[in-house]
């Protein structure tokens, strides 16, 4: 990130919308800095993910947990869902 820092720069320079918030003074320090080029979310200055980076994401936790043993197919919750369900229509 680029900044840029101007001491004692003459009010008199600034913009109109600017020079206003200082009427009495007759020089201030400006600081400016670009802004990045992807929005940033508050919570850890982390970058948004695209929505491709979070289905990727979403796909590698999800395999990791089945290899892992920590989760189930979809063919295995019909399955037990089935099994109950069963067990209590006697």
């Amino acid at each position: 990130m680029n900044r840029i820092v101007r001491q004692h720069y003459p009010v008199e320079k600034l913009p109109e919308d600017l020079r206003e918030h200082f009427p009495d003074a007759e020089a201030v320090t400006v600081s400016v800095l670009s802004e990045p080029a992807q929005p940033f979310i508050h919570s850890g200055d982390k970058p948004r993910l695209s929505l491709d980076e979070t289905f990727a994401r979403l796909r590698s936790i999800q395999q990791r947990s089945m290899e892992n043993g920590g989760g189930v197919t979809a063919e295995e919750a019909v399955r037990r869902v089935r099994e109950l369900r069963d067990e209590w229509g006697d």
